[in-house]
């Protein structure tokens, strides 16, 4: 367990300072504290990502789905941010590894919502939503090492 707050770089002290102060250099927050908002803030993601699922099937749930899903996939991905802090997390989002998947991961978040409210095509909110989907997973996989190799390898060999 310490070796775990040691890389998350946690300290038990400072649990006075302000909100907006702790948000913006997490590694203020305590270490159970930055634990349980980082709980809080991805079962919120979940939660969001469920009910727009859910609410897709109910008549004109499209644009409640693709808001409810985007939602849930920003709080899942900004939860992160009270382990390590926004900053690091920032900075780790953009590092020559993960650039790519970032930004598609980004483009695919703000073209759900505008194939939603602008230009009113359901059938493309849905693809980008399912394109969040697969660009979620391939960032979230870029921080587990050797992971992408893995899973390109399976993919190679189921399609050959």
């Amino acid at each position: 367990m310490d070796k775990l707050r040691s890389m998350i770089g946690g300290r038990e002290d400072n649990e006075e300072a302000g909100l907006t102060a702790q948000v913006l250099d997490a590694s203020t927050l305590s270490y159970s504290t930055r634990v349980k908002w980082f709980v809080i803030c991805f079962a919120s993601g979940i939660l969001c990502s469920i009910l727009g699922t859910a609410l897709l099937f109910l008549p004109g749930g499209t644009k409640l789905f693709a808001v409810f899903y985007t939602l849930g996939n920003l709080a899942a991905l900004s939860s992160t941010c009270f382990l390590m802090g926004p900053l690091k997390q920032l900075k780790r989002m953009f590092e020559p590894t993960r650039l790519i998947a970032t930004c598609v991961v980004l483009l695919c978040l703000i073209l759900t919502l505008c194939a939603v409210f602008w230009w009113n095509k359901k059938g493309l909110a849905i693809i980008f939503c399912i394109l969040q989907f697969l660009a979620m997973t391939w960032y979230s996989i870029s921080y587990i090492p050797f992971a992408r190799d893995a899973v390109m390898k399976v993919f190679t060999s189921c399609l050959s």
